[in-house]
Order: structure tokens, then C-alpha cells, then sequence
């Protein structure tokens, strides 16, 4: 990297974001602001809920996964009701209908979202890059298989592909294949296996020889 793109301290130089607030900016601040002034929450209320927002990753849908593994009637009922299942775990769904999908040795599942973005951050974390892209929306609905391919996930032809679209209302989780030979692990150890991709359904879970990897 030429030496002109350096900040004094040798770092790369990054512009600063001093940029006029957006519209929903400005009506954020004066909604939040309104809110702590009416006394309906506390700034320590507010910065607490960032957190726990910050603090959300797809280790939350691993456990949910490897519950399911583990206990036929939890993914039972989270196969019914995945929202009030995952409530059951402590996990705070919000209002959103979530919906959780099977992959099975006839059926593999994909999730995309065609408008826009829309994940299950609350056991998923901030959705990656790729997810968000023009590309992903609109070839997965077109050619999933192709799509799939690329993540290095090759389904055979025998499989149906069954691809499932978020919206702002319903999103979806994917309940993978548990891996072979992992009958005698805890829990614990089984969502280690459990990756945010085969949530997603462009990957899978890690076999056993990679738990310690």
C-alpha cells in the first residue's frame, strides 16, 4: 500500500465518518431521548439492550440445533413452534414468526432473503456479507444447486432443494443432519459442531475429527 494512504501512526488511513445524520438517525436520537425523558427507560436500560444485541452470535442457534439433536420432544415442538421453543431456552425471538426447517436425507435446505436481508439475528448474530449481496438474493431462488456448489457444498441429485424466503415477519433456521459417530457426545460438545452456514443451509456441520481442530 503506498505510504500516502498511511496515518501518522502507520495504520491505513480511514477517512472520519462526519457525515450529516440520515433522517432515521435524527429521529432515533430524538425518539430515544423523548423516551428517557418521559422516564419509560434509563440510558443504562438502553446501552444494556445494545449489548445483549452486540452480544448475539450463532453460537444461540447452535445450542438450539443440538438440543434438537438430543431431545426428541424439543424438536418436536420446535418444529411446530420454533419461536416458543427457542423462548423455552431463554432466547428472546421478539415478534417475529420463526420458523425451523429439516434437512433429512431426501430434503436439504437453503435461506435466503430476496428483498433485502432479513436473518435470525437473535440466534444467528449480524448476517454475513454475502447474505446481504445482490448476487446471493437473486441466483439462489434461480439456481440454489449452482449457488450451493460454489460454497462448497455439492447436493446430489437424488436431494430436493428446497429454497425458503425471509421476510420482515418469518424468518427460517435450518435444523442440519446431526453428524455420524456423535452419538456419546454431551450437548456441549455437539453444538460445537454446529456451524452459522448449516443454519443458513449453505454448509454443514463439522464432522467429529474436527471438534479439536
Amino acid at each position: 500500500m503506498p505510504h500516502d494512504h498511511l496515518s501518522p501512526s502507520g495504520h491505513p488511513y480511514r477517512a472520519d465518518d462526519d457525515t450529516p445524520l440520515t433522517y432515521w438517525q435524527t429521529m432515533e436520537i430524538a425518539v430515544r431521548e423523548l423516551l428517557i425523558e418521559k422516564g419509560h427507560l434509563s440510558a443504562v436500560e438502553i446501552q444494556h439492550q445494545i449489548d445483549a444485541m452486540d452480544a448475539r452470535s450463532p453460537a444461540n442457534g447452535a445450542k438450539v440445533v443440538a438440543k434438537s439433536w438430543v431431545d426428541p420432544e424439543f424438536k418436536a415442538a420446535l418444529l411446530k413452534d420454533a419461536g416458543s421453543a427457542c423462548r423455552s431456552l431463554g432466547f428472546d425471538i421478539g415478534p417475529m414468526h420463526l420458523i425451523a426447517v429439516e434437512n433429512t436425507d431426501d430434503i436439504h435446505n437453503v435461506i435466503v432473503c430476496t428483498l433485502c436481508s432479513c436473518y435470525p439475528r437473535n440466534l444467528l448474530g449480524l448476517p454475513p456479507d454475502w447474505y446481504k449481496s445482490r448476487e446471493y438474493r437473486s441466483r439462489t431462488v434461480k439456481e440454489p444447486r449452482k449457488v450451493l456448489g460454489e460454497f462448497g457444498l455439492e447436493v446430489a441429485p437424488n436431494i430436493e432443494v428446497r429454497v425458503h424466503d425471509s421476510t420482515a415477519d418469518m424468518r427460517y433456521i435450518v435444523l442440519p443432519n446431526r453428524p455420524p459417530d456423535t452419538e456419546s457426545l454431551p450437548e456441549e460438545e455437539l453444538a460445537k459442531l454446529v456451524t452459522r452456514d448449516s443454519m443458513i443451509g449453505v454448509g454443514l456441520p463439522k464432522h467429529l475429527s474436527e471438534l479439536n481442530a
